[in-house]
């Protein structure tokens, strides 16, 4: 690296990468992509899923318990679906405005809300089967022993990984 000009053009966080900025934000926004592309996927799956029931014979056999749990997760769903997509939406009207910095922040805040809206459609979706299926106090037990292991395994285990790294980090 030359001094001067080459020295300014990379940015100061040492992560072994030689990039600028700009190109730090445009690797970080395919990653908020993938992401994305992911979360949305299985999000279509659940969407799909909940859109088909209303259209069941079996759907008016539900009690007005089940009717708002239903209608409470296509909201859900179609929240998570929005919020997915916001950073695309915000992607396209600032387009070529040199504000990918702000698209990836925003990106990530939009993905980690987004997270949240699944996490509580994947238990809800869960424990509307079983209480349909086998009752409410098995559809709360799931939903409750399925909350526990998103919680686990989305924020337990990469805090404690970015725990541990730190660690390593500063020792």
């Amino acid at each position: 690296m030359h001094d001067g000009v080459d020295a300014a053009r990379h940015d100061a966080i040492a992560d072994g990468r030689d990039e600028s900025p700009a190109e730090r934000a445009d690797r970080n926004w395919n990653e908020v992509l993938q992401e994305l592309r992911v979360l949305q996927t299985g999000t279509q799956i659940l969407t799909g899923f909940l859109l088909a029931l209303a259209f069941q014979p079996a759907f008016a056999d539900l009690d007005a318990g089940q009717r708002v749990l239903y209608l409470v997760l296509v909201v859900l769903a179609a929240l998570s679906a929005i919020i997915a997509l916001a950073p695309v939406a915000l992607h396209r009207v600032v387009f070529r405005q040199r504000e990918k910095r702000a698209v990836v922040a925003y990106g990530h805040g939009a993905l980690i809300i987004a997270l949240l809206t699944v996490a509580l459609l994947l238990g809800g979706v869960v424990a509307f089967v079983f209480d349909v299926v086998v009752g409410a106090d098995a559809g709360l037990a799931t939903a409750a022993a399925l909350g526990a292991l998103i919680l686990v395994l989305w924020v337990v285990v990469p805090l404690m990984i970015r725990m541990r790294r730190r660690r390593e980090e500063i020792g």
